[in-house]
């Protein structure tokens, strides 16, 4: 079959499909992309002869990488998109895109364009010169960054980098960004290929079932546990264990405490569900957190939020069991591994540890701290009138509103700034796909981009992007491609004129929320302190084709979130100002974010002193979990 090597990329592209638990979907949902003249003769044209890849015309090509991932996390890892840019910038714009891919273990497969492979016509338009390093290309910035990563100078190379590449994508351990350079004269290159490379194939996602010496020896940890508590991460989604995690913590009455991308592992009101952990957690799962002997990890990398910087563990004798597909994550914080798929090693511990239950008293203990949280987020969800100025509400207030108006299968979508973290504590999960932040690498402007990937890949749902007007103006743009292709989200824009989770840690570390206002430069004071900028990010949003509804008041959000919800031609935003020096409740956990050691500020001083005391809690965890003392 004679084709060029883009018309050759499109076809195998549309033959992969994946496979779990006996159901079948096709690997690539479709191709987004931005074209120049690095792929328009060699991709795009392929992708107009062969409509076998659905094309979306992206806006902005880190904004497609995210739009890519979010739809892959909706599939639980299944399905996923390609990626086309231009030589040059366009290429190199999806960076940032392929590390989120890649921190998040999420697959994405990125098709950046290369200057020409026979350097004919060198040095072309956009490529970067290495005078030591002929061979150099700025798409070699894309190797550590991806967890595959290969460069077709010559046709025949095409089949083992396609191959490669799907290993990655379907490979649960080795998941990330999956990168394929072309360059541009090889993507318009003729070759005769051999038809079996176009036949179907099938990617088989792993199950693989835990050791029997590992559960024996976790079993025995776990029943030596008088407090013990589970830590899910997204691996817990993943692997689609939510059943089995509910089935364990009835049956041993183990409290379930949640990472962000685990939230939701169990629906709000479970009575094992203590709701988030960490620096941005519950004072319920924080409390039972510092008293645990042992802590059972499921399908979490263990990230510094997760475990407060290293202080929310602070029984002397704690030990770590962890489940994980990855033996890199299974071992971390000296951790007995079980490495497995969530679901197998799951269903396999319950019926190991057979009638072994924690106490009464423990239990009840889940449900006063459970009880008393749920208090504190109605409070925060519903303050008193005269909180704040007219016109403005609390970030709490936006929240609640949002939380409680939206169906039960809505997916709230974030990713950076104040929100994400108040999020995480206080939003009430009723679905297992109903909760998707991004904070793995916790990337600004991921929320617009991040919504339309959802909307895709889940289109019965209604999408509600929360997004703040800092990480707004990081990327607002495919705002117009949701209107090209009416793609309906809901977007709530959150205007607080400037950087409210980095102004208050600022102000923390005695830094006085310096450079983190939107405010013209006060000519007396040299700085950004004057009076606030005329930003309208409603006027914004609609310039870029967005239906737009600004709410001054409680009651119009509630009316504006309704009207929303019945709408249903393209994107709808809602505009909305708040205060953003009222906080979410405390979570009374701690994250290590290091304070200047000599300042001559007294404010500076004064948090130095404050970090020392912090300090003090945090801890290597370095000691074996397998111990025989201890069992």
């Amino acid at each position: 079959m004679r084709l060029t090597v883009g018309q050759a990329v499109v076809r195998f592209l549309h033959n992969q499909w994946t496979e779990r638990d006996g159901e079948r979907q096709r690997l690539f949902a479709g191709c987004l992309g931005i074209f120049g003249h690095g792929n328009v003769a060699g991709l795009g044209q392929a992708l107009l002869q062969d409509d076998f890849l659905p094309y979306v015309l992206a806006r902005n090509e880190q904004a497609m990488v995210h739009t890519a991932v979010a739809y892959a996390r909706q599939k639980d890892r299944l399905r996923t998109w390609a990626c086309t840019a231009s030589v040059g910038p366009g290429s190199t714009n999806m960076l940032t895109g392929a590390a989120l891919a890649t921190v998040n273990r999420l697959p994405v497969l990125l098709l950046p364009s290369g200057t020409f492979a026979t350097r004919v016509a060198g040095p072309v338009l956009q490529e970067l010169e290495v005078p030591h390093a002929a061979d150099v290309t700025v798409n070699d910035a894309f190797r550590p960054l991806s967890r595959f990563f290969d460069r077709v100078n010559r046709p025949e190379q095409l089949p083992a980098a396609l191959l490669g590449a799907m290993r990655v994508l379907t490979d649960p351990v080795d998941t990330g960004a999956a990168t394929i350079a072309l360059p541009q004269d090889v993507q318009a290159e003729a070759y005769d290929w051999p038809d079996e490379l176009f036949a179907e194939r099938v990617w088989r996602i792993r199950r693989p079932a835990p050791e029997q010496a590992d559960v024996a020896d976790a079993t025995a940890i776990i029943r030596t546990a008088r407090t013990p508590i589970v830590v899910a991460g997204g691996g817990v989604h993943y692997s689609g264990a939510e059943a089995a995690l509910e089935a364990f913590a009835a049956a041993t009455g183990i409290p379930v405490a949640e990472t962000q991308a685990g939230k939701g592992s169990l629906p709000h009101g479970h009575p094992r569900a203590m709701g988030a952990i960490g620096s941005t957690g519950t004072t319920a799962a924080n409390a039972l957190a510092r008293e645990a002997d042992v802590v059972i990890g499921v399908g979490t990398r263990w990230s510094d939020f997760t475990t407060a910087s290293r202080t929310a563990f602070q029984h002397p004798d704690v030990r770590f069991v962890n489940v994980n597909v990855a033996s890199f994550d299974a071992g971390k914080q000296s951790g007995l591994a079980v490495v497995a798929d969530a679901r197998e090693a799951l269903t396999a511990l319950a019926a190991a540890l057979g009638d072994y239950t924690v106490d009464a008293g423990y239990q009840d203990r889940q449900g006063t701290l459970s009880r008393e949280w749920d208090a504190k987020v109605d409070a925060a969800y519903h303050p008193p009138a005269g909180t704040t100025a007219p016109g403005v509400l609390t970030q709490g207030t936006v929240l609640g509103c949002v939380n409680e108006l939206s169906d039960p299968r809505d997916v709230v979508v974030c990713a950076a700034g104040s929100m994400p973290g108040d999020l995480h504590k206080l939003w009430r999960v009723r679905d297992r796909k109903a909760y998707h932040v991004e904070y793995g690498f916790s990337c600004m402007g991921y929320e617009i981009p991040g919504g339309i990937g959802v909307k895709l890949a889940d289109p019965g749902r209604d999408v509600f992007v929360l997004v703040g007007d800092g990480s707004y103006l990081m990327n607002p743009t495919e705002l117009v491609t949701a209107v090209q292709e009416r793609v309906k989200i809901i977007v709530v824009i959150v205007q607080n004129h400037g950087f409210h989770s980095i102004g208050s840690l600022s102000e923390s570390l005695g830094s006085q929320r310096f450079g983190t206002a939107y405010r013209y430069r006060d000519p007396a004071t040299g700085r950004l302190d004057g009076d606030k900028l005329p930003i309208d990010l409603a006027a914004n949003a609609r310039s870029l084709g967005a239906t737009v509804i600004e709410a001054h008041s409680r009651a119009e959000l509630e009316q504006a979130i309704k009207d929303a919800k019945a709408w249903d031609n393209g994107p709808i935003v809602i505009h909305v100002e708040t205060d953003p020096t009222i906080h979410a409740p405390d979570s009374e956990a701690w994250w290590d974010v290091p304070v200047s050691q000599v300042s001559e500020l007294d404010t500076t001083r004064a948090a130095y002193d404050t970090y020392l005391a912090e300090k003090k809690a945090q801890r290597p965890l370095l000691a074996p979990s397998h111990r025989k003392d201890a069992e």
